[in-house]
């Protein structure tokens, strides 16, 4: 018998029994794994070329779509590491609005490129430590290969936002599209001093199903899917003049119970009249103020609404509050707190205000806005699910013009950035000493996988693709590949243009999320939580 009684020593449990654990290499590798599995997932959906997924929910509803951070979002992620390659596509898509696919694959590929430094002994660390220096060194690299553009130059811009829906649903209306963008982002653009901003949340997509794609239209104003509250309003009010007002043109509730006790039947009618007088009184204050249009953010009482009527105002009931500011910034109106503080110099203008129906759906709109600051993108398009892909490669576009505009840089497009930050940071890398040295060069390998998934998409050779760019590069030749011929080109005399915030915003993305998983050494998992009320330990029991 063992002195120490080690054999009788019992195991110690710390976790709740239903956890799992991994740990060390296990974990590394899983992670790791499940990384580049995200990155396949969405690989054959980048470029001009790259294909489409179908997703299908549990009720049957149908998306089709490239875009990155759909796809991503839809297939709902369940492991924890490929959950964290899910948030690099939504920053990618709120910072610049285009790009997640980039970003995604980027990461899986460090991440891919790790597990062989690993297999030959390399620490984690030392490629944590390789991987920052060379994401520091790549946005470094990348600004100084971006070129600076005017905001006035349209046909750049118009090549921004067509770079960014090429390979998607909107391309066959590519041309007509880009105009829309352009526009909508210069409406709604401000500057302060040498600041340039631009609310993408001003610029309202609405998607009405039915016409062509080539039917999408600009409207300098808004466009609401409301109608007006009453028949006998007219329905087109020429250059009018727009009341906002955010409180209820009727009685209000008494937010305590009350009660009135009315004894007389006499003093009941005259209860009822005094109630009418009220609500006259608020309708001939909307008709004073020479208001011939009026948005309401809450209800309208129906003598309010007869009242309005006979007097041919147009009113439209319960507008969300987002609308109401957005037809303020496009009216260039002021929102009325309550009936007694209406200004006549808080109403807004328009060229016209009229009720449509688009489709099926009768719809307001608010158009001829001169100095609109809000416009809106009415979408059409044959079915739903077109009218849906088209909307986010609008999106997209909107984003990547935006972030032209704001940055006022942009790089070639085609995978010609790739190609030169491999080459720039190969050359780095040989002035490292040490072991980071390879975890830069690995780095740097890394980025062939765009260019390389631009050419397989496209059914071309990527080693005959990589290696003729690589030598055009050694000539300081800014080429990249197109990918309908599969020959090198200027990308940016053609045409094929991209802000730099998507480069700088994927490269560092990628390497943060790549260093996150390779530091995670151990991975405990909760068990799942019991469901229903606890069952009672007498059951089942012999």
């Amino acid at each position: 018998m063992n002195g120490n009684n080690q054999g009788n020593v019992q195991p110690i449990y710390i976790l709740p029994e239903d956890s799992k654990r991994e740990t060390g290499k296990s974990a590394q590798r899983n992670n790791i794994l499940a990384a580049k599995l995200v990155g396949e997932t969405v690989r054959t959906t980048l470029g001009p070329k790259g294909m489409d997924k179908m997703l299908v929910d549990a009720l049957g509803d149908i998306i089709v779509t490239n875009d990155g951070v759909t796809i991503l979002k839809e297939m709902n992620i369940e492991h924890p590491a490929g959950k964290m390659l899910v948030e690099i596509a939504k920053t990618q898509e709120n910072e610049v609005g285009d790009g997640t696919t980039t970003a995604v694959i980027l990461a899986a590929e460090l991440l891919k490129r790790s597990e062989e430094l690993l297999d030959d002994k390399i620490h984690p660390t030392v490629i944590i430590n390789g991987y920052r220096l060379a994401a520091s060194k790549a946005i470094e690299v990348v600004k100084d290969y971006s070129e600076k553009i005017d905001i006035n130059d349209k046909k750049t811009l118009l090549n921004i936002a067509g770079t960014a829906m090429t390979g998607k649903g909107a391309e066959n209306a590519k041309t007509k599209l880009s105009e829309i963008v352009v526009s909508a982002v210069l409406d709604v653009m401000s500057k302060e001093e040498d600041r340039i901003d631009v609310d993408v949340d001003d610029i309202k997509i609405e998607k009405v199903a039915g016409a062509n794609v080539e039917d999408t239209t600009l409207i300098e104003g808004i466009l609401l899917d409301k109608e007006r509250v009453h028949a006998e309003m007219p329905k087109k009010v020429e250059e009018p003049k727009i009341l906002l007002i955010d409180s209820p043109i009727e009685l209000r509730d008494n937010e305590i119970d009350t009660k009135i006790q009315i004894t007389d039947p006499a003093r009941m009618q005259e209860f009822m009249d005094l109630e009418e007088q009220m609500i006259k009184k608020i309708a001939q204050k909307i008709i004073d103020s020479g208001a011939n249009v009026v948005f309401c953010q809450k209800g309208i009482d129906d003598l309010a609404q007869h009242i309005l009527a006979k007097n041919c105002v147009f009113a439209v009931r319960r507008v969300k509050k987002g609308d109401m500011e957005k037809i303020a910034k496009a009216t260039n109106a002021r929102i009325a707190t309550s009936i007694d503080s209406i200004d006549v110099n808080d109403l807004g203008k328009a060229g016209v205000v009229k009720e449509q129906r688009i489709g099926d759906d009768p719809t307001v709109m608010i158009g001829g806005c001169k100095g609109a600051k809000s416009v809106t993108i009415l979408v059409r398009g044959g079915t739903d699910h077109v009218i849906d892909e088209v909307a986010r490669a609008l999106e997209d576009s909107i984003g990547v013009v935006s972030a032209s505009v704001k940055d006022g840089k942009i790089v070639p497009g085609a995978g010609a950035p790739e190609i030169e930050l491999v080459l720039r940071l190969k050359e780095f890398a040989d002035t490292l000493k040490g072991r980071e040295q390879l975890a830069v060069e690995a780095f740097a390998k890394s980025l062939e996988v765009i260019p390389a998934t631009l050419a397989e998409n496209a059914g071309l050779d990527p080693i005959d693709v990589i290696t003729s760019l690589k030598s055009s590069h050694k000539k300081n030749e800014k080429t990249g590949i197109n990918v309908f011929t599969g020959k090198l080109m200027d990308p940016i005399n053609e045409g094929v243009i991209e802000p730099l915030r998507i480069k700088t915003q994927a490269i560092s993305s990628a390497a943060e999320v790549a260093i996150m998983i390779l530091r995670i050494d151990d991975v405990i998992a909760a068990g799942v939580e019991p469901q229903g009320p606890p069952m009672d330990p007498s059951q089942g029991m012999m």
